[in-house]
């Protein structure tokens, strides 16, 4: 049976079925029960300009990770898979697809470091900052756990981050989500069916 995922804590799974139903074939990541609707903030791009999330993606699939550019594992783990990914899919298909990635470290994640971390894996990849408040307000309004720090109280310590990624379609709601351990073939698999996809909500 296919995982579902709660948004009120996205790490449990659901035995119930829920309101989205797939059209497009199976998913690897796992469906979401509700899906979660995208939100709408505004943080600093890489370029040091205002970037509206809700207005810049609108009509593309959109993937949303909270993460930091001095994670040791799954942040590089998950850029590295959705950059080779994107670039197997023909250009018609991954032109239709915008990851955003929103650093959880903006003491040490200035747009310039989060531009040349992110160029490692794709130049097409949107990197975000803000102050902790305001970022933390927009992990809260994604249903996201806030991340936090932890370890020493220098420069060396690390961030306690969600480590899934989420999966906009094309109708602002997030009915998958992609946990830690996602390959790039399962991406390959399942972002041309998110592409396609049209949902359908069984009656409440």
């Amino acid at each position: 049976m296919q995982p579902r995922f709660s948004p009120l804590c996205l790490l449990l799974f659901l035995v119930s079925p829920g309101p989205a139903q797939q059209s497009g074939g199976n998913y690897r990541g796992g469906l979401v029960t509700p899906p979660l609707p995208k939100p709408g903030f505004v943080l600093t791009d890489t370029s040091g300009a205002a970037f509206d999330f809700r207005q810049r993606t609108e009509g593309y699939v959109t993937l949303l990770f909270f993460g930091y550019t001095n994670c040791p594992d799954q942040c590089p783990m998950h850029m590295a898979n959705l950059g080779a990914a994107l670039k197997k899919m023909p250009a018609d298909l991954s032109d239709r697809v915008k990851l955003v990635f929103v650093t959880t470290d903006p003491t040490r994640d200035s747009p310039a470091v989060v531009r040349r971390w992110l160029d490692l894996f794709d130049r097409r990849f949107i990197g975000l900052t803000g102050s902790e408040r305001a970022i933390e307000a927009v992990e809260r309004a994604a249903g996201v756990p806030p991340a936090t720090k932890t370890g020493p109280s220098n420069d060396s310590y690390a961030v306690s981050h969600a480590n899934f990624v989420l999966a906009y379609s094309k109708d602002n709601l997030a009915h998958v989500i992609y946990p830690g351990g996602v390959s790039k073939e399962d991406w390959v698999h399942d972002l041309p069916l998110l592409i396609q996809e049209t949902w359908t909500r069984r009656a409440e």
